[in-house]
């Protein structure tokens, strides 16, 4: 069954869809530097993203200057969430340059 997931690539490409597995998500030549779940939250303008991919294991922010994402999301705020006691939210977007594509 499809689930809102995302990757993100050892380029800083942010790259979501529903799909079944992460990996459907990369094209030839990616590496994937993590991935987990998304979900929008349109009152607030924020992109949700939360828990790990199972193939890739939760996103190696720290690996990162620039987040390159899709211009449909201009605007948006990206926020990942750990969903444990030990991490702070990470707001994506007060972190990272963000470049937007087509």
């Amino acid at each position: 069954m499809d689930q809102p997931k995302f990757i993100i690539t050892l380029e800083g490409i942010f790259r979501l869809g529903m799909v079944h597995m992460h990996k459907d998500l990369l094209q030839p030549g990616d590496d994937c530097i993590g991935g987990g779940y998304y979900r929008f939250d349109y009152a607030s303008n924020i992109i949700v993203l939360d828990g790990l991919s199972y193939d890739f294991g939760s996103p190696d922010w720290y690996v990162l200057e620039t987040l390159k994402v899709p211009s449909a999301y201009r605007g948006w705020q990206i926020v990942y969430k750990y969903g444990d006691d030990f991490h702070e939210d990470y707001n994506v977007t007060e972190e990272l340059r963000i470049e937007y594509y087509d």
